[in-house]
């Protein structure tokens, strides 16, 4: 195991009535991409606010690279760089004047070039007004300025809010890099197969806890694969046998859930009943996450914009 970037524990904020984390744990090891899903309202906003000293929590500790997040922000702020989801740009400059004046503390020695090639890749006119902007070319501006500083670690709240599948391909291969620069990366996400690419851990949040937290390998291994099969023979041993659930026949074709730790005594019933084809799926991130949220969020593509009310 290696240090920690990220050391939050049993963090509370609340607004009011409102109770925003209620004795929330996040913690992230340097040089990995942590993911961190929740719809909106869960708490994921409120914590990212929290490690950047932009909110002091009412109680708990968030260390992040060794430093108290609130006590020592200013230090903090020049090994980090922050990405929201909803950038508001100064109108009056241009794009590239804002990626000088948001890098000028973090630009390393290659900072000119990898500020061009990011210009390149990411297709943004730097000379235009960011008035001029679109949601798009807004966030590709935060995006270059966080992507060509030459820090620690990368917060992401909801990066790629408004870029099209292209830009967030661009996304990926560069978020892929700063792991193989041994950077480290917090990514909050509403989109789960950009999270499921990328990430080396994953956190869900709901109603300001963590619910689940560890390597997709490990939360998988707490919940059920899904088997489909094509055979011509009685399921009825099958649907019997413990660990199965939800088997449903059409024609010869079989689909069911089964309990991880008894797949291997599925397989031998499936070998004796006689199978044409054969396929066991984990579980994807979408069902993972939507065992915690259920009916509370819409489709996978609407995850982002479900309320909650705390």
């Amino acid at each position: 195991m290696g240090t920690f970037a990220i050391e939050a524990h049993q963090l509370v904020k609340t607004f009011g009535a409102a109770r925003a984390l209620d004795g929330f744990d996040l913690t992230v090891e340097t040089g990995q991409i942590a993911g961190f899903l929740g719809p909106n309202g869960s708490g994921k906003s409120t914590t990212i606010r929290v490690l950047l000293g932009m909110l002091r929590a009412d109680s708990g500790t968030a260390d992040v690279l060794g430093l108290d997040s609130w006590r020592d922000a200013v230090d903090l702020h020049r090994r980090l760089a922050y990405v929201a989801g909803d950038v508001s740009l100064w109108p009056n400059l241009t794009g590239g004047e804002i990626i000088d004046l948001l890098t000028r503390i973090h630009r390393g020695p290659r900072g000119s070039a990898r500020r061009a090639q990011l210009l390149e890749r990411f297709d943004l006119d730097p000379a235009k007004k960011a008035r001029t902007y679109s949601k798009g070319n807004r966030q590709k501006v935060a995006l270059v300025a966080a992507l060509c500083s030459d820090v620690e670690l990368y917060l992401f709240d909801e990066p790629t809010s408004g870029l099209d599948p292209l830009m967030e391909a661009v996304f990926t291969d560069e978020v892929r890099r700063l792991r193989e620069q041994g950077r480290t990366v917090l990514l909050s996400s509403h989109i789960l197969a950009e999270v499921e690419k990328l990430c080396d851990t994953v956190t869900i949040i709901r109603g300001g806890r963590a619910v689940e937290s560890g390597t997709l390998a490990q939360l998988r291994h707490l919940t059920r694969s899904a088997v489909t099969a094509t055979t011509t023979a009685d399921p009825a041993v099958l649907r019997a046998a413990p660990g199965v659930h939800d088997l449903t026949r059409d024609n010869h074709y079989l689909r069911f859930d089964v309990d991880d730790s008894q797949i291997s005594a599925v397989l031998g019933l499936l070998a004796q009943v006689g199978v044409q084809n054969l396929t066991i799926s984990p579980p994807s991130l979408e069902e993972l996450f939507l065992r915690h949220y259920g009916d509370d969020v819409g489709p996978a593509a609407d995850l982002g914009k479900a309320e909650r009310v705390r």
